[in-house]
């Protein structure tokens, strides 16, 4: 599937660990992905509106700089900073995890190949509904009860809660439909 990038649309974007293993699960690796998203936000410079890490997979809502960075760059430096921190530590302590880690080819995979599920929103409602699901991810995986006792999404920031790496950005301005032509 070919991205289309467009500079006025929001992205909902989601993508996957190696195989879907849940090698997010421990909550130094959330930490360390919340610490790097943050830091990718200030390096590309792309407004932020909803984020959440579970155990296999990370969801995004954010609006890229296009054409400078647009969301192929922001997504790569992002998983590879991740990927690099987490597996010369798991190499470090010699973990069994790295076993799980190779590629029919030889390489140590942190993150499933591809760009994962990328889509660009329309409209407010959509906006919403994006945000309303990445909140509620962890609750409807039975992961917490409610989705602010969640550590690794931006629920809590939404709920007076700014002790979160990640700062968000104010939410955009709105802005009539558009059909899916233009």
């Amino acid at each position: 599937m070919r991205r289309v990038e467009h500079s006025h649309d929001v992205r909902f974007v989601t993508f996957s660990t190696y195989l879907r293993q849940p090698l997010l699960s421990h909550p130094k690796i959330m930490d360390r992905f919340a610490d790097e998203l943050a830091l990718s936000r200030q390096r590309h410079r792309f407004h932020l509106y909803a984020w959440v890490v579970m155990p296999e997979h990370v969801h995004l809502l954010l609006w890229p700089l296009i054409p400078r960075f647009p969301l192929s760059i922001v997504l790569r430096d992002l998983k590879r900073e991740v990927a690099k921190a987490v597996i010369a530590r798991w190499r470090e302590i010699d973990a069994p995890i790295l076993k799980r880690l190779i590629a029919s080819d030889g390489s140590t995979r942190f993150w499933q190949r591809g760009g994962g599920y990328d889509r660009n929103t329309r409209s407010e409602e959509e906006f919403v509904e994006k945000m309303r699901y990445i909140h509620q991810n962890p609750v409807k995986r039975g992961l917490v009860k409610h989705a602010t006792d969640w550590k690794w999404s931006s629920v809590r920031w939404y709920s007076g809660d700014r002790s979160s790496p990640v700062e968000l950005d104010p939410l955009p301005p709105k802005r009539p439909i558009q059909d899916e032509g233009a």
